[in-house]
């Protein structure tokens, strides 16, 4: 059975309704991001596999996705052909990795950030301000402000919008 849906938190429903083989998941889906909802695939329904279609080659993508278990990771502009067959090999029960992805990360250095630093910038990417962002990590404000300030410093950034871009196009966010 084939479902579409156009946003990330309305796909594990669609999922478990009609029991796809694979999932085929934009990594910017509005809602949830493809990866988290490929997670929560894995967690809840596990006899599907997924693939991630993404439209840039930021290797820290492709490292959160084999860590949240997608058997494949694909560019949205290769051919149609090349997708068709990639669908094909992970419903086969093979993992497909574009190899310009591929070659990405393995040239690209490791997220430098704690998880948490991660949490905290990501919540600052959406525009929270620390006491927001304290509120929802249950945290205190001044702890927030040491992890943006740490974030800062392990990337080199110039400010906290900068560490939001850097993360950002690296992947790690």
């Amino acid at each position: 059975m084939v479902a579409a849906v156009e946003r990330g938190d309305d796909t594990v429903a669609a999922v478990t309704r009609s029991k796809p083989d694979v999932a085929l998941l934009d990594i910017d889906l509005p809602g949830m991001d493809g990866l988290t909802v490929a997670e929560h695939l894995r967690d809840q329904v596990p006899e599907c596999r997924t693939v991630i279609l993404t439209g840039l080659t930021r290797p820290g993508h492709l490292r959160r996705a084999l860590a949240v278990g997608v058997a494949g990771f694909m560019l949205k502009h290769s051919p149609p052909q090349a997708l068709i067959d990639g669908i094909r090999k992970v419903a086969a029960g093979e993992r497909v990795i574009d190899p310009q992805i591929a070659l990405a990360a393995l040239e690209t250095p490791d997220n430098p950030l704690p998880a948490r630093e991660v949490d905290v910038l990501r919540l600052a990417a959406t525009g929270a301000g620390p006491d927001e962002i304290a509120a929802t990590l249950f945290l205190s404000v001044g702890t927030v402000r040491n992890y943006l300030s740490s974030a800062m410093t392990r990337l080199d950034a110039r400010n906290r919008v900068d560490a939001i871009r850097i993360a950002t196009e690296q992947g790690w966010l």
